[in-house]
């Protein structure tokens, strides 16, 4: 049996409390690692991998440079727990003392390199109500910002939500861990349980108005980051709930399709909405962006207000101005107050909110001084918080350290032992210097001199031949050398002491200053909360102005009806990324009475673009923005739902046809006559008949069921037949032409369906070889002379089938001698025997009746 060393014993036994984090246990100067959690860690940070004496597997990375090693750690989707030693060595009895002090996960980051600042990092909670609610709860731990939500549905709701909020981690009950643990490594999410709550006293004020369904998510949640981070909860704000119909609710999907936030080919921002729509200066305005984007207002009322904003700064442009350059100047107060509700904030950390906080009666001067009674009112309600400067301003050095143990961080004058401490410490050598030379002029010994050493310190050294020189009363003998003595003096000895120890207890007591003083901002860090949040807004309203004056964009104006009437819309991320090239712009007209839009044309015509800047604009307007058109009246749409793309999800074991038909079912399910529908293509994944009569189905249940407003793109132009037969149906088509056997897209919405679908064309344009276009063509009209020759035999089957029915409706028409041949016609076929008939036998007897007939 291996015996196990104390210090491995206390190892193992901590690590048996974080099965499932890498333990970084604090040996010295190096954090290191033993055992599985030391040979995975190595192939994953690429370091090298040694072992104990005792052959334990260990690897170790250096404490100053941890940090950027836990980052690649956790951002992989691990735990990270670090082992501190709580107690100093040299006073230790046996092993020195070690706790976790704190557990690092993928939804706790406070900060780090890999950080956006732009970006919240979410942590979630959900918690199942019954078989289809959820509560749901997420957090971003950096800036104290918690929501809360009722999802409709089941497991995979919440999937879709994390997705969409693009969380990192989710705490969950056993009974979810369960039902949600496959889906997690498909999605590539933490997947954590927490079986307790934290009190209900500690938990009711983070919980003001909300349901009791959500109560035990939160406190859950609460009590997660309460054990892993083992800090105060203190800038944690109270959770704000939302109901779903507040909102524009957008699926992940939808999101995803539209490219809102990341686009779908490389997952960055290029070429999104966001992308456009982001001009702000402050951190907390890109992810106040961010928020509005992800849920755009579905109030009338608070849609318009935020456009009144808008436009006032719009009319301003100075004023705009001089308010985007002041931002510049303003950091991040979300998270500064974040790191020091926490207690890791620096130096650094209360100089910058300082400096920011400098800059604020500036934004509400300007504010105040405005005409405009709109941006006065705003002005009015900043919270400038100038109490909180005066108090930094006063006690935080202008350049603090990076480390708040290396001094320098407290200004002179804050303090007064301090500052004795500091001058002591810096001054002392000029004051020995001053020193030795008064002894020389008391005493006359002018070869006198004030020496120093370890053992006996600070001392006052005369030669032999001076010694009779010697202050009696004042002189005390420390020592006799071979041709001098040595003295010290009560004065020296209490300046020796104080320029020893000055320099340790002056950084002693600047830490203690320094933390009293983070304790004592605490206190007030609500108010700064509130002054984020109304920064934040500020510069996305500043922002929406800056990008409709930048792209054109317009106004939209709201109506209580569903009708859409948008002129010349445009899509602005196409728009942007054509680089001043024309785009053409296009109607959007959808009424009581036609408010479904079947629409046809080739592939690369357009037909896609247009549906998605339909609900680009959409979009634009609920959050407050400007829209790309010369004039947009929009109802407030509640729901998008978007089938747009085609993608296998190799994964998750779905073919792009099976995500298309779920996604389809999705929408339909969950729609209302106030949603906005974009389909594109539906059943290209399945057969052509198959596909059609699934497109045909939905488009008639929509229409009779649902009667939301609509776009249906599709390449089957049989289905424009449906205009006949849905009212509120219109074909539309997106204009192509031919010119010198090559097509020419127009990019323009015209009336009516496509006369034809151009795909050869577009394969010619993709560069296929000529021959093999030449051959498609070929195929082409052999197609095209089959379906002409089919449509004309139906034709006159058609004809035939219509005078037989002509006839049999109104027999009193036809002869005595037509209705002789007609009765011999059918008693000769109802003697047939179809089953013992032979083909032969069947032509001849063909070939009789009709001679009947002539």
């Amino acid at each position: 049996m291996t015996t196990h060393t104390p210090m491995m014993q206390q190892y193992l036994k901590i690590k048996s409390e974080y099965i499932d984090a890498f333990l970084f246990f604090r040996l010295g100067d190096f954090y290191e690692l033993f055992n599985e959690d030391a040979i995975k860690a190595s192939a994953i940070l690429e370091i090298t991998l040694t072992s104990r004496k005792d052959n334990v597997p260990m690897c170790g990375v250096p404490h100053h440079a941890a940090q950027g090693y836990i980052e690649n750690l956790v951002s992989k989707g691990y735990k990270v727990a670090i082992c501190e030693q709580v107690e100093d060595p040299r006073e230790a009895k046996g092993v020195v003392k070690r706790e976790v002090v704190r557990l690092v996960t993928p939804g706790t980051m406070m900060e780090g390199k890999g950080m956006h600042n732009k970006t919240n990092y979410y942590i979630a909670s959900a918690d199942l109500i019954s078989t289809n609610e959820v509560a749901f709860s997420y957090l971003d731990v950096s800036t104290g910002d918690g929501f809360t939500t009722i999802l409709h549905g089941d497991e995979k709701e919440v999937v879709q939500e994390l997705l969409s909020i693009q969380a990192k981690e989710l705490i969950v009950s056993e009974q979810l861990f369960v039902l949600i643990n496959d889906l997690s490594a498909i999605h590539d999410f933490t997947l954590s349980i927490e079986h307790e709550e934290i009190s209900d006293l500690e938990g009711e004020k983070y919980l003001l108005n909300h349901p009791i369904e959500v109560h035990r998510t939160v406190k859950r949640l609460l009590q997660y980051i309460q054990k892993t981070q083992k800090r105060s909860l203190l800038h944690i704000q109270a959770f704000t709930f939302q109901t779903r119909d507040s909102f524009l609710v957008m699926d992940y999907h939808s999101k995803r399709n539209l490219e809102l936030i990341s686009s779908i080919r490389n997952a960055d921002q290029k070429g999104t909405l966001l992308w456009l729509l982001d001009e702000t200066i402050t951190a907390m305005g890109g992810r106040k962006l961010k928020q509005w984007i992800h849920q755009p207002l579905a109030n009338k009322k608070a849609i318009e207000a935020r456009l009144e904003i808008v436009t006032s700064f719009l009319d301003d442009f100075m004023l705009r101005e001089e308010t985007k350059e002041s931002f510049k100047q303003v950091y991040d107060l979300e998270r500064l107050v974040g790191r020091i509700g926490f207690g890791n904030a620096g130096g650094r950390d209360l100089a910058q909110l300082r400096q920011s906080l400098s800059i604020i009666p500036l934004i509400k001067g300007l504010l105040m001084d405005s005409t405009d009674s709109t941006l006065q009112k705003l002005g009015d309600a900043l919270e400038d918080c100038q109490d909180i400067w005066k108090i930094l301003e006063k006690s935080i050095s202008e350049h603090p350290p990076i480390a708040i143990k290396d001094g320098g961080v407290i200004n002179n004058g804050y303090n007064e032992r301090l500052d004795q401490l500091r001058d002591a410490s810096v001054n002392g050598k000029k004051w020995i210097a001053e020193l030795e030379k008064r002894e020389r002029e008391i005493t006359g010994a002018k070869n006198l001199k004030i020496g120093y050493n370890r053992i006996f310190g600070y001392y006052i050294e005369l030669t032999k031949s001076n010694i009779h020189l010697a202050d009696e009363e004042r002189y005390t003998r420390k020592q006799t050398l071979a041709n001098a003595e040595r003295y010290i003096t009560d004065e020296l000895k209490e300046k020796e002491s104080l320029i020893l120890s000055a320099e340790d207890e002056s950084l002693l007591l600047e830490y203690e200053l320094f933390t009293q003083l983070r304790e004592e901002i605490k206190e007030y860090i609500a108010r700064v909360q509130k002054l984020a949040k109304q920064i934040s807004e500020l510069d996305v309203y500043i922002s929406f102005a800056q990008v409709a004056e930048k792209y054109r964009l317009t106004k939209p104006t709201f109506h209580e009806s569903n009708e859409m009437n948008i002129k010349e819309g445009r899509h602005p991320v196409v728009e942007k990324m054509m680089n001043n090239q024309l785009y053409v712009p296009n109607d959007c007209i959808l009424t009581e009475q036609e408010n479904m839009l079947l629409i046809t044309g080739p592939n690369m015509s357009g037909k896609s673009t247009f549906m998605r800047q339909i609900a680009i604009t959409v979009i634009m307007a609920q959050i407050g923005c400007y829209v790309p058109a010369e004039s947009a009246q929009l109802p407030i749409v509640d729901k998008i739902f978007t089938r747009i793309g085609a993608a296998d999800d190799l994964a998750g074991g779905q073919s792009t046809f099976m995500i298309e038909m779920i996604e389809s079912q999705h929408a339909i399910m969950n729609a209302t006559e106030k949603s906005l529908l974009l389909f594109d293509e539906i059943g290209r994944g399945t057969s052509t008949y198959d596909g059609m009569s699934l497109a045909q189905a939905m488009m008639e249940h929509i229409h009779n069921h649902i009667g939301a407003n609509t776009l249906f793109s599709t390449h089957y132009h049989e289905l424009t037949d449906l205009e006949q037969t849905l009212s509120k149906l219109r074909n539309v088509h997106v204009s192509a032409t031919e010119k010198d056997g090559k097509v020419v897209f127009l990019h323009k919405l015209k009336s009516g369906p496509a006369d034809k679908s151009y795909g050869i064309h577009v394969a010619q344009l993709a560069q296929l070889p000529e021959e093999l276009i030449k051959r498609a063509r070929e195929i082409l009209e052999t197609f095209e002379e089959k379906d002409k020759k089919v449509s004309e035999v139906s034709q006159v089957k058609e004809a035939q089938l219509s005078f037989f029915d002509e006839q049999m409706e109104h027999p009193t028409k036809k002869t005595s001698q037509e209705n002789s041949a007609s009765e011999k016609i059918v008693k000769k076929l109802k003697k047939i025997n179809i089953s013992g008939t032979t083909p032969l036998e069947a032509l001849q007897l063909l070939f009789e009746l009709q001679n009947e007939i002539e």
